[in-house]
């Protein structure tokens, strides 16, 4: 369906897509079918666009961009990239067949996440966590500081969640998911110039409404 409800069929998606800058497929993380989509998606736009399309993915955090481009460029073997790369359960069966599409096809591919830890600092202390890390760390982040909007729908939407379950310091949920929407907003633009087509993976929840990493874009 499109914005206004109307029936889409899977032409009308692809010529969209085709007509666009970026495109963010919001996906369930537990759908096969949204993962075949992926690929289906992906393919149809390699057949148009060749060497302009550039892949981004939720699933790849961006420390691993070292070894996920030793393992495209054929620097290292498919064993070590998938036993030292911090891979999701789900890789084998849902992520692997669009890795193996960029590696066979040279098709970029960048891993926009922010590395888990921090993610995992900013929901403990906030986001002023950010400002003790080294240079180095800095180097896997958005420029700092980043911007925090607590009244977007889906951040408020999410405290209101936890405030039902019983949690506290919610407000730190929010700021953790804003930092890898940040992250992947950054991550995503750094990689994009104009004439290419960059289609990024992600939950639905990093994209729906046009919040999430579209509002940092």
């Amino acid at each position: 369906f499109d914005l206004k409800g109307k029936n889409a069929d899977y032409k009308e998606v692809l010529k969209a897509a085709l007509d666009s800058d970026i495109v963010f497929f919001g996906e369930l993380h537990d759908s096969p079918i949204c993962h075949w989509m992926e690929l289906e998606l992906t393919k149809d736009l390699f057949s148009e666009k060749k060497e302009n399309l550039v892949i981004g993915a939720e699933m790849f955090e961006t420390d691993n961009q070292l070894i996920l481009n030793e393992y495209l460029s054929g620097k290292i073997k498919e064993r070590n990239f998938e036993e030292e790369a911090k891979l999701w359960k789900n890789y084998k069966t849902d992520y692997k067949p669009l890795v193996k599409f960029a590696l066979t096809n040279k098709i970029p591919f960048i891993a926009t996440n922010i590395p888990r830890r921090y993610a995992a600092l900013v929901n403990k202390n906030g986001l002023e966590a950010l400002d003790s890390l080294s240079k180095e760390a800095e180097s896997f982040l958005p420029p700092l500081p980043i911007v925090f909007d607590p009244e977007l729908k889906g951040y408020k939407e999410l405290v209101k969640m936890m405030v039902e379950a019983g949690g506290h310091d919610t407000l730190n949920i929010a700021k953790a998911q804003a930092v890898k929407d940040a992250t992947m907003a950054y991550s995503i633009l750094q990689n994009w110039k104009e004439g290419n087509l960059f289609i990024h993976y992600n939950g639905s929840y990093h994209s729906d409404n046009f919040e999430g990493i579209v509002w940092y874009i």
